[in-house]
């Protein structure tokens, strides 16, 4: 089975890999399913079932131009979990994929979930507030918008820097790595990338704290500059009853790539506990 399809005939595109307790894997924005393909292989060859999904309007899914709002998200994700006759399920959610992870939790009850990870998460609520004072200039988002709207491959180029942490000094990734990234932004389509870009950045996930009544991991870099770990990583933590924090000392948003074999042990132990 290489598609999903969700009550809106959008045909979801899934990787489905090996046997056992099944880990659903969400990419965040603006990837897709193949950013997590060294962290599927792992799990898979650990004995597990790694099954990851390219979300609407990205990667190999359809591009409708409806739903991407975090409701009909979560609705994608309970459809994968159907589809795939998963139970037991851990969910493992990165960057905006946490949001996902989140709203499923609290929309659909965490039916079938055992376990969740919220991995450089967007989670709990990125916009700056005057409850959430550790949140992200509304600015800073419109600012974001008017970039990809002008020139979106452009934008990338120095998006996906930030996301890896390069700099002059600091190449914790190859420049390969900063293109391929950027190679599968552009799959997206416009409308998907902006849609998602105002939901991540605008959707307030405290009320759905309380639905996390599983164990959950919680791995965030300090130095993230795109979900900085205060309004995020430290906040989930201190919300989630269950959860625990591990914080990657200076490192940046991608730690798929950019801390790829702590990332996968961390995510291995946990999957073992």
């Amino acid at each position: 089975m290489n598609h999903v399809t969700t009550a809106d005939n959008t045909a979801l595109y899934v990787k489905d890999w090996g046997n056992g307790r099944p880990v659903i894997l969400l990419s965040g924005w603006p990837l897709s399913s193949d950013s997590w393909d060294d962290q599927a292989m792992a799990i898979a060859n650990a004995g597990y079932r790694a099954i990851a999904y390219d979300r609407r309007g990205f990667g190999r899914s359809t591009q409708p131009w409806a739903g991407y709002d975090y409701d009909t998200l979560a609705d994608d994700l309970a459809a994968v979990i159907e589809a795939t006759g998963s139970t037991d399920v851990v969910l493992v959610g990165f960057s905006m994929g946490g949001g996902e992870v989140a709203r499923y939790m609290s929309r659909h009850g965490g039916k079938h979930v055992v376990k969740t990870a919220l991995i450089s998460s967007v989670v709990p609520f990125m916009l700056k507030t005057g409850d959430n004072p550790h949140g992200t200039e509304p600015s800073v988002f419109d600012d974001m918008a008017a970039a990809i709207g002008d020139d979106r491959a452009s934008f990338f180029h120095s998006f996906f820097k930030d996301f890896f942490g390069v700099g002059l000094l600091t190449h914790p990734v190859s420049d390969d790595v900063v293109d391929w990234a950027r190679s599968m932004a552009m799959q997206a389509s416009l409308k998907a990338t902006l849609a998602c870009a105002q939901s991540f950045s605008s959707t307030d996930f405290r009320p759905d704290l309380p639905a996390f009544d599983v164990p959950t991991l919680i791995v965030h870099g300090t130095d993230d500059k795109t979900v900085p770990i205060n309004a995020s990583g430290r906040a989930a933590a201190a919300g989630i009853a269950q959860s625990r924090l591990v914080e990657y000392e200076g490192e940046p948003h991608g730690l798929f790539a950019t801390a790829k074999e702590r990332l996968t042990e961390d995510l291995l132990t946990f999957l073992r506990q």
